[in-house]
């Protein structure tokens, strides 16, 4: 299944790279975001099935973009250089991606946040 994806990451580069393996995992990056008001705004317009969120966008949390999301019932994934404790308790057990990722290791995030999506909706 090919999934409309926002990519939400400050670092040019990291984007760039993120983006390729989506891609070369059969997805398509539906918009990209380096800020929060430009993720706040795609969060809350795109037609998206999953977000992956870096967590600090230039000294900035995305928390505000994560409450959008969760508010559409669009999941996403927590990218994140500082560890697996930095989302707040408000988002449950949302999957955090420790930076740096292989490829594999974003599918199987992939896999299993829309898993757990799909267990939801039962």
């Amino acid at each position: 299944m090919t999934l409309s994806v926002l990519l939400v990451e400050d670092d040019a580069m990291i984007r760039m790279m993120i983006a390729d393996m989506l891609e070369e995992l059969g997805h398509r990056v539906a918009a990209e975001a380096s800020d929060i008001r430009l993720a706040i705004e795609f969060a809350r317009s795109a037609s998206l099935d999953l977000a992956i969120l870096d967590v600090n966008l230039q000294g900035a949390m995305s928390f505000p973009v994560a409450d959008v999301l969760t508010a559409r019932q669009i999941p996403f994934i927590v990218a994140s250089g500082y560890g697996s404790n930095v989302t707040s308790d408000r988002y449950g057990q949302r999957l955090v991606l420790q930076k740096p990722f292989t490829i594999d290791r974003l599918e199987w995030a992939i896999e299993q946040t829309m898993q757990v999506c799909k267990g939801a909706d039962r």
